[in-house]
């Protein structure tokens, strides 16, 4: 299976007010898959769910992406998205099959689901975004950080109408009132998106406890700060949100495409000792 080379750097953190972790990160760099899960609900339902989608979605485009190496022609066609995107919504449309079905067979994970925002890096430097709640993706491009995603919650949309500045929503008591998520309905609208990555470009993906403790600037600042060391940028991230409060599990997954025909040559010596050992 072709799949780009990715540096990722993951790590989650149950906070400074919660007792157990409900955030779900996996990458899978057999396919060049990356996703964080933010689970709700019930008692751990959340971290039941959260881990429910992660290992479905990896499981799904993995063995879907098989099949479509082997067999390209009996893909699903579509006008509007790559084959890779229908996949990623598919996975993710099975993750919420699987987490409402579990929520309804058993009575203390009633009610539990999950948001999720996942990217799947394609060779020739593709992409494609999946999300469904209010799990975030952002691009780090030429010094400018930006929002890939929208939130699926009450918020956004008041924001989206006019009612609320972004500035205001941030203050706002009602800013996680997710509105789409997995497992609560049968099923679930999965948002797409298809995006080319740029060399140097970071792509972070995070759960709200990231976003709700620090604002943009200073996400930006930090990735700026340590662009060069994403496991140190990932650490420092987590490190500021508890800082602010913590009020929430904090999950960060930074990504960047190692182009190969930029990587440093090995120097002579390395080579001089590979050749003879």
């Amino acid at each position: 299976m072709a799949a780009v080379r990715l540096e990722i750097a993951a790590l989650t953190d149950t906070g400074m007010k919660r007792s157990h972790n409900e955030d779900s990160i996996a990458s899978e760099a057999s396919c060049g898959l990356v996703l964080v899960a933010d689970g709700m609900g019930g008692y751990r339902g959340g971290e039941i769910a959260s881990a429910l989608a992660a290992n479905t979605i990896v499981y799904e485009v993995q063995h879907a992406l098989q099949q479509l190496e082997q067999n390209p022609a009996a893909m699903e066609e579509d006008e509007e998205y790559s084959s890779q995107s229908i996949i990623m919504r598919d996975a993710i449309c099975k993750a919420n099959q699987v987490i409402y079905q579990a929520s309804h067979s058993l009575a203390q994970y009633q009610g539990m689901g999950t948001t999720v925002v996942a990217v799947l890096f394609l060779a020739d430097h593709r992409l494609s975004i999946a999300h469904v709640g209010d799990s975030r993706l952002y691009r780090y491009r030429d010094d400018y950080l930006e929002t890939i995603t929208s939130d699926h919650t009450l918020i956004q949309q008041l924001i989206d109408r006019g009612f609320y500045t972004p500035e205001e929503a941030r203050a706002s008591m009602n800013k996680n009132l997710v509105t789409r998520a997995l497992g609560v309905d049968a099923d679930v609208k999965v948002d797409i998106q298809e995006d080319f990555a740029q060399p140097g470009d970071i792509y972070l993906l995070c759960s709200d406890g990231l976003n709700d403790m620090i604002d943009d600037k200073d996400i930006h600042l930090t990735i700026r700060t340590y662009n060069d060391n994403l496991d140190r940028a990932a650490a420092e991230l987590i490190k500021l949100a508890n800082a602010n409060g913590g009020k929430d599990n904090v999950s960060v997954l930074l990504a960047r495409i190692v182009d190969e025909t930029h990587a440093p040559n090995k120097h002579w010596l390395d080579k001089f000792v590979d050749w003879f050992f």
